[in-house]
């Protein structure tokens, strides 16, 4: 710092001494600065100067810092301004203001790399490139989280999560689903772009999927021998009332599937037993409201025909009817029988 300071000093002097002797060697009638004035005039910007000082001098040092906001650029880690949270916020958070950061940060153990280490006058050339190595990936990790608190700053984060962006979502235009599906699947570029970017990026993107389906119904048209807009009102006009029979033609078609689907499932609790294909509708709905299976049915019908047959032609028959078969159940399936014809009123 101070040979700069002695080096700018020194050539100030120089430049003094060179204007007072340029000044003496011409006369009295000039003073210094005028000697000066008049040199740089007409030899450095002159004709001579153009001609002999080239426009790009060589070997001049350049700068290979990295710009600002790249990968590895110095800003990364310059702490941002706190945030402008209340204290209950800030606890919730965990959120340390005057330092701006958090109890738990990204790769909280980041710091365990250069906590040991420790400069020793016997180190080995191996030993300090090894702590040097440490020491740029802590610095690379700092970077890190700080590039992640940025993205969290600039995608306004923090009031998304406490909650704070709700009304202005609100005043927002409603977004669909669509678009909503078509942010998370890109959500992976955030850290890549800035906020304003990305939703340039996003209102480009609906651009293009809306002149996309502008252009598909377009092609429609022509293919459909439409060559004017005009046109187009009186074919969509036809087109939706084909759409809407269509739609009549599936409702009125799901509701015959519903009412056999319920006709069906009327004797659900019968239709997987043994002997349910042999009964007629009727026999079906006598057996599920007697809650008897579709055997036992066909059981005691057997031996009623049978023991009506054999009286019909006078043969002593005994009841052989089975114990399961109560007085209530005997009286409906012979009052069922008679009605339906499978014996004589006489016999019930």
């Amino acid at each position: 710092m101070f040979f700069v300071f002695y080096v700018c000093v020194f050539t100030q002097m120089c430049i003094s001494l060179l204007k007072e002797d340029m000044a003496a060697h011409v006369g009295p009638s000039r003073t210094p600065q005028e000697v000066m004035e008049h040199y740089v005039t007409m030899y450095i910007h002159g004709n001579l100067g153009k001609a002999c000082i080239p426009d790009s001098i060589p070997n001049r040092v350049t700068d290979h810092t990295c710009p600002s906001g790249g990968p590895l650029s110095p800003s990364l880690t310059t702490p941002l301004p706190p945030l402008d949270i209340s204290l209950a916020e800030q606890q919730q958070l965990g959120y340390m203001p005057l330092r701006d950061d958090y109890e738990i940060e990204y790769d909280q153990d980041a710091e365990k790399l250069i906590s040991g280490l420790s400069v020793n006058y016997d180190d080995e050339d191996v030993e300090i490139e090894l702590k040097r190595a440490h020491v740029d990936m802590y610095v690379r990790k700092l970077r890190e989280r700080q590039r992640r608190k940025n993205i969290a700053r600039d995608y306004n984060l923090v009031p998304g999560f406490l909650g704070r962006d709700k009304k202005d979502k609100e005043k927002e235009k409603k977004i669909t689903k669509e678009e909503k599906e078509q942010r998370v699947r890109l959500r992976a570029l955030c850290q890549f772009m800035a906020h304003r970017e990305f939703e340039e990026f996003f209102e480009n993107m609906h651009k293009e999927r809306v002149l996309r389906a502008k252009v598909r119904e377009l092609q429609r048209y022509r293919r459909n021998g439409i060559a004017r807009l005009e046109e187009s009102a009186e074919y969509e006009a036809a087109r939706h009332k084909r759409e809407k029979r269509k739609e009549n033609k599936n409702v009125v078609a799901s509701k015959r599937g519903i009412k056999e689907e319920s006709k069906d499932g009327e004797f659900a609790t019968i239709e997987n037993l043994t002997g349910f294909e042999l009964l007629s509708d009727r026999e079906k709905v006598l057996c599920n409201s007697l809650n008897l299976s579709p055997t036992r049915y066909l059981t005691v019908k057997t031996i009623i025909i049978k023991d009506h047959l054999q009286k019909r032609q006078g043969i002593p028959a005994k009841s052989r009817l089975p114990g399961y078969l109560d007085k209530v159940l005997k009286k409906r399936i012979l009052t069922f029988l008679t009605e339906s014809g499978w014996i004589s009123r006489d016999a019930s």
